[in-house]
């Protein structure tokens, strides 16, 4: 018969009646299924390899460490950094892996959600209590970069260390932060691209363009690991984030006692 993505071309965006059997051959336990095929799958296979990473951590750490990957600097890199901070921010450590960052634009508000911190608390004697910022995680972090981590993604570990937000962990970032801005599209559709602005640092001394942002802890990937499905990197960013949990453990406070406010307000004589 025809292999199945031979079957399939053509038909994205198309209602498709698919026929399933439990044997693969036409029977009795045939049944039918109504499917809409997608023309690129990229999107769904980064979701589910983000996924098995994000269990993977669960299980390695019991369940105090959470994992966020973000793959740029732009809207992508924005609505993941936000999707997964809202589900993960009360772990007692997370994990921002930026590796394959393909950058965008400058990574300043992901610094800004990175480095809150609870600036107080409100306490109800009928509920639980509650930090200002709701949206803050105080405990550590570690960063996963590599060389595939470009642009905003050289920005984002500068970034992130001139924060002192924990170590970074794996190897040397691209080093391309001379950016492209502005140019119009030729007639025939065609957009160049021409370098117009470039990062320097605040000793007035340019940087990372060229060279890219030296990691903390240093961590080449082995190709025989990675294809056998092990992530060496991301195994020594569990290892130094447990120790740091262990080390610099953070905890919301005991609500205090309760002061005696009866008569607060009133002149000693009327009470």
């Amino acid at each position: 018969g025809m292999p199945l993505d031979a079957a399939m071309q053509g038909l994205a965006g198309q209602t498709t009646v698919l026929t399933i059997s439990d044997d693969a051959t036409v029977g009795d336990d045939d049944r039918e299924v109504v499917v809409t095929p997608i023309g690129w799958d990229y999107e769904l296979r980064r979701r589910d390899w983000i996924e098995a990473n994000r269990r993977y951590v669960e299980e390695k750490t019991g369940g105090k460490v959470g994992y966020i990957y973000v793959p740029d600097t732009a809207q992508d890199g924005v609505n993941n950094l936000m999707r997964q901070f809202v589900g993960q921010f009360t772990r007692q450590g997370l994990i921002v892996d930026e590796r394959w960052n393909g950058g965008g634009y400058i990574p300043t508000y992901f610094i800004d959600i990175l480095s809150r911190k609870s600036r107080s608390y409100w306490a109800r004697r009928d509920g639980n209590t509650w930090a200002t910022p709701t949206l803050a995680h105080n405990g550590p972090k570690v960063m996963l970069a590599n060389s595939h981590s470009g642009s905003g993604g050289d920005c984002f570990p500068y970034y992130w260390r001139q924060e002192g937000l924990g170590p970074i962990i794996g190897t040397r970032t691209w080093g391309g932060l001379i950016g492209i801005s502005g140019q119009p599209n030729l007639v025939d559709g065609t957009r160049p691209t021409i370098p117009i602005f470039a990062f320097f640092e605040l000793d007035g001394t340019w940087g990372i363009e060229g060279y890219g942002v030296d990691p903390d802890i240093e961590v080449v990937d082995d190709p025989g690991l990675l294809a056998k499905g092990q992530d060496p990197q991301l195994d020594r960013a569990i290892a130094e984030i447990m120790k740091a949990v262990e080390e610099h453990p953070y905890s919301i406070p005991p609500v205090p006692a309760y002061p005696d406010r009866s008569g607060k307000g009133t002149k000693p004589a009327d009470r």
